[in-house]
């Protein structure tokens, strides 16, 4: 390939969003403990907590109890919508004026997209433009680790487990054509790659991912008690039995069984 075209196809990578969602943290996922290196600002919002429902498609944050601890990732690293729950362990490095004393850490949930803004640049603005790593967490999760004044801080990241109280939560929601479950609360790796739904009356469903952590179907349930299996991004299933009973509503939330690392 000549250097021209080298070129042309570099630029086309940048300007095509489908074609950014072809890379996925998993290509550039580090091992297990080992700190990689990002950047970080804050959401400036009410009460110190991210209030807007966010890409995840998680509705009220404070419900889902995301809001006070929660984050949105720049492209390469919000993996199309499924690192949505995923928890991080942030730390701020190597700044004595922004970074807290003895660099403490917080652990934060994924719960936003960071879009690009290719019209400033990377490093005025332009913050989580690809292939940049870049957290845009809550003011209360940045200044546990950084001055509220500092704007833009250099960090460090890893993937840790979450640790949830209570089971998975399953939000029914949508219409008689289109079912749509949420699923929020989810432990270990918190992320959901594959959801399947049974009615009392039918087999095992495999429904697809709508967006962030919104999944769907077009099987008529209703009259129908409900259950669920979640697999998470480690490989790990857990099934939970007729956790909706036949009478469920639309908007209603039930609990299910939690995924443990065992």
């Amino acid at each position: 390939m000549s250097t021209t075209l080298q070129s042309a196809f570099f630029c086309l990578i940048l300007l095509q969003s489908t074609i950014f969602t072809a890379l996925s943290y998993d290509d550039f996922e580090p091992p297990d403990d080992e700190w990689e290196s990002a950047t970080a600002t804050y959401i400036k919002e009410a009460n110190g907590s991210i209030i807007v429902e966010g890409a995840c498609g998680y509705g009220d944050l404070h419900k889902a109890t995301y809001g006070r601890y929660g984050t949105g990732l720049s492209t390469i690293l919000f993996n199309r919508g499924s690192s949505c729950g995923a928890c991080f362990e942030v730390r701020c490095i190597d700044h004595i004026k922004w970074c807290l004393p003895g660099s403490p850490a917080v652990v934060v949930t994924v719960t936003d997209f960071c879009a690009p803004n290719y019209g400033l640049a990377s490093d005025y603005g332009g913050w989580c433009n690809f292939p940049r790593q870049h957290f845009e967490m809550s003011e209360d999760a940045f200044t546990e680790i950084a001055v509220k004044s500092a704007d833009l801080i250099p960090i460090q990241y890893r993937r840790v487990e979450c640790e949830r109280d209570g089971g998975m939560k399953f939000t029914v929601t949508g219409n008689a054509n289109l079912y749509q479950v949420l699923i929020t609360n989810v432990g270990l790796d918190g992320e959901v790659t594959g959801v399947k739904i049974k009615g009392s009356r039918t087999g095992w469903i495999p429904m697809a991912r709508n967006w962030g952590q919104l999944w769907q179907c077009n099987i008529d349930l209703k009259g129908q008690s409900l259950s669920f299996e979640v697999t998470t991004s480690s490989g790990k299933s857990v099934t939970s039995y007729n956790v909706a009973p036949r009478n469920w509503q639309f908007d209603q939330t039930f609990e299910g069984k939690q995924i443990y690392n065992y």
